[in-house]
């Protein structure tokens, strides 16, 4: 009895005794009772690839429907109309990843209300509701400095006495915004220092802010060279 590969190709049906079909096609069985096989140009494989095809490329021309998962190193579409996905999405798995996008985006619940909005037109974004990062500034120990780091935003001022608040370069951020507020119950005689943690950083031209009286609050923001308060 004559053995087979994994596939059996019955050339009786055809006229020179071979598969039907266009160079490089992928082969398929051309009805349930048939035992003959056909291919399309639409599904072909280039082994040794073909005008904009690298080598080994498996090209496509249709539809194409999946059930189940589908895994690959690297997707790059085109065109993409509308996604519809039910439960989390995850995108990126190291600190290095980029994501980016061109256009406008909308973020808004099922309802239809807007939650975020950026308008590459009016260069704008708009958020319905906002909570930055929040720091509570306490038990500093004995030197009572508290150095800013760049995953602050809203900074709570809760140790006592005299504390020194030490801002990062204002050259590695600028358009940076922090807010400091003042959160210690009667702190007397104390003030809050703001200062720079290395020499030559500047607070509205001086080389250091000083935040007294009853509860102060501040914010700072850098134009990349000195850090000023509004």
């Amino acid at each position: 009895m004559a053995k087979f590969g994994w596939a059996y190709i019955d050339c009786s049906g055809s006229a020179d005794g071979s598969s039907a079909g266009p160079p490089n096609s992928l082969q398929f069985v051309t009805s349930s009772t048939a035992t003959s096989t056909t291919g399309s140009a639409n599904l072909v494989f280039y082994p040794t690839g073909s005008g904009n095809y690298t080598a080994n490329s498996m090209v496509l021309s249709g539809n194409l429907h999946v059930s189940g998962t589908i895994s690959a190193s690297v997707f790059h579409v085109k065109d993409i109309a509308i996604v519809d996905a039910t439960g989390s999405t995850y995108f990126g798995d190291s600190n290095d990843d980029m994501h980016i996008r061109t256009g406008s985006l909308v973020v808004s619940n099922v309802a239809g209300n807007l939650i975020l909005s950026t308008s590459i037109n009016q260069q704008t974004t708009y958020v319905r509701g906002f909570g930055g990062n929040y720091t509570a500034v306490a038990a500093l120990g004995v030197s009572k400095t508290y150095t800013v780091t760049a995953g602050d935003y809203l900074l709570g001022v809760q140790q006592g006495n005299y504390v020194t608040m030490s801002f990062p370069s204002p050259a590695i951020m600028p358009g940076r915004v922090f807010l400091v507020k003042d959160e210690y119950n009667n702190r007397g005689t104390g003030s809050i220092f703001i200062t720079g943690s290395a020499a030559g950083y500047s607070f509205d031209h001086a080389d250091s802010y000083v935040m007294t009286g009853s509860s102060p609050a501040i914010s700072l923001y850098s134009n990349g060279s000195k850090w000023f308060v509004f």
